[in-house]
């Protein structure tokens, strides 16, 4: 994780551009997160619930403006700062409400890859045009890992699920409370 600073959204709030939330909690970004990013900051959630950004409370906030940019882009612009957050799909999953016309196949696929299912991932390799080469026995036996998987113990999938999440968006922030849940 060379390279890539764990720090509070309160701590970035005002310097980052993009704020992806990825927890699958409620109430990540507020209204008054909101008020502080930066002109045109990127707002968006990737979670598994619709929550995670406050949505009622920026629809409500007294003057605000909403400019829709195209269908599921939409700047909202504070009435006293004059300055500016586009929030995608709403504040709903974006990889859906922004989605313009994925085949079932691609979905599925980002599924897999978000829950790293082992047995669906493999169904996908033949549409793919992927071949995997199997395990011998002596192999299976040496490595202590069944011949036709799972691969990974089930404690180790959800700390790769994080490191990918790492990887793949590292414009994001971590609580000290999901760090603390990621590494225990």
């Amino acid at each position: 994780m060379e390279g890539l600073q764990v720090l509070t959204l309160e701590d970035v709030v005002s310097e980052a551009d993009i704020f992806c939330t990825t927890t699958g909690n409620k109430d990540i970004i507020m209204v008054d997160h909101m008020r502080k990013m930066k002109n045109n900051a990127i707002v968006c959630n990737i979670g598994h619930f619709d929550n995670e950004i406050d949505m009622q409370g920026l629809e409500t906030f007294p003057g605000v403006k909403r400019i829709t940019i195209k269908p599921q882009t939409d700047r909202w612009v504070f009435p006293d700062t004059k300055s500016g957050i586009i929030v995608l799909a709403e504040g709903r999953l974006m990889n859906l409400g922004c989605a313009t016309g994925h085949p079932s196949f691609v979905m599925s696929c980002s599924f897999t890859n978000q829950h790293l299912d082992e047995k669906v991932a493999a169904l996908h390799l033949g549409k793919l045009g992927a071949r995997l080469t199997k395990l011998t026995k002596d192999q299976s036996d040496y490595v202590s890992i069944p011949i036709e998987g799972p691969y990974k113990p089930g404690h180790y999938r959800p700390f790769e699920s994080v490191l990918g999440l790492l990887w793949l968006r590292n414009v994001r922030y971590w609580s000290s409370e999901e760090v603390d849940q990621i590494f225990v």
